[in-house]
């Protein structure tokens, strides 16, 4: 049996399917978790939507903080605004414009998608 789609990258195309979800969240999971995530925490994601919003989302659920979503096409004031508002201290996005709007705020980590999937040692 042909495995679910459960998301298609509107950018390129690429499907994603159920098992690639659950592999790609439980890995960032594991990496949120090392990063010392813990049940509670608010942790900011700024990333276009597509697959890695999806992954970095369920993620943070299943390390057991709270996805605090901010849409990256705020302009950087609002954007600022609702980071501070999130009083996260772990932040993931791949975009300069979340970085620079963080500085200033309790966000004291920056993760990017490539190192939710890589083993900890910079893989």
């Amino acid at each position: 049996m042909e495995e679910r789609i459960v998301m298609v990258d509107w950018g390129t195309g690429v499907g994603l399917t159920e098992g690639q979800l659950d592999e790609r969240s439980a890995a960032a999971s594991a990496q949120l978790r090392r990063r010392g995530v813990r049940a509670g925490d608010t942790v900011v994601i700024c990333l276009p939507v597509g697959p890695d919003l999806l992954v970095a989302t369920d993620a943070v659920i299943a390390a057991g903080g709270v996805a605090w979503p901010v849409p990256v096409e705020l302009d950087p004031w609002h954007l600022r605004r609702r980071i501070l508002a999130s009083r996260a201290r772990v932040m993931i996005s791949d975009l300069p414009q979340a970085m620079d709007a963080a500085d200033g705020s309790h966000v004291r980590m920056v993760v990017s998608v490539a190192d939710l999937g890589s083993d900890g040692d910079g893989s």
